[in-house]
């Protein structure tokens, strides 16, 4: 009589974990390199992004290597001591955890907990990449009498910007 009930434990207990495994688990869009796709992820307390490796490779096209996450010939090596902050085997799923490479290369992240979004702009080496060069990118907007102009219709003068923001 009492195996039945013990089986029965142990199949609750069973289905109760992989309940709050699927819980915990979530169906996640990420938009890397303007680029939006669905991946199944989990999100910590702290709102970072674990994804497995699988999704990692498919949204970001980083893949973890021996010497660190690569892209093509592009590496960041995780440093050791903080290797468990990166990387999480739970089963026979291991998981990367987005969110602090994000931080690693200097990389803003926005996040839409009430849609599911998470949002990485450019590494801090892609922003602001024209100031290398100090030449402006071109843009075109209109004059007072609505002509537009570009900024490369004055290229070779010397021009002043005038900028203001009101945030």
């Amino acid at each position: 009589m009492q195996q039945p009930v013990l089986l029965a434990s142990i199949i609750f207990l069973c289905l109760a974990a992989a309940s709050q495994a699927r819980a915990d688990a979530r169906r996640i869009t990420v938009i890397y390199d303007e680029k939006a796709t669905e991946v199944s992820a989990t999100v910590a307390e702290s709102k970072d992004l674990w994804l497995s490796k699988k999704d990692l490779a498919r949204t970001t096209r980083f893949v973890v290597k021996p010497q660190g996450i690569c892209r093509d010939e592009l590496c960041f090596p995780i440093p050791k001591k903080r290797k468990a902050q990166f990387l999480n085997k739970q089963g026979k799923t291991e998981w990367f955890n987005l969110s602090e490479f994000a931080r690693l290369v200097k990389q803003p992240v926005a996040f839409d907990d009430k849609n599911g979004v998470y949002y990485f702009g450019p590494r801090a080496d892609a922003q602001n990449s024209h100031l290398n060069s100090l030449e402006a990118p071109n843009f075109t907007l209109p004059d007072m009498n609505g002509k537009t102009h570009s900024l490369a219709d004055f290229r070779g003068k010397k021009v002043l910007l005038v900028t203001w923001a009101s945030w």
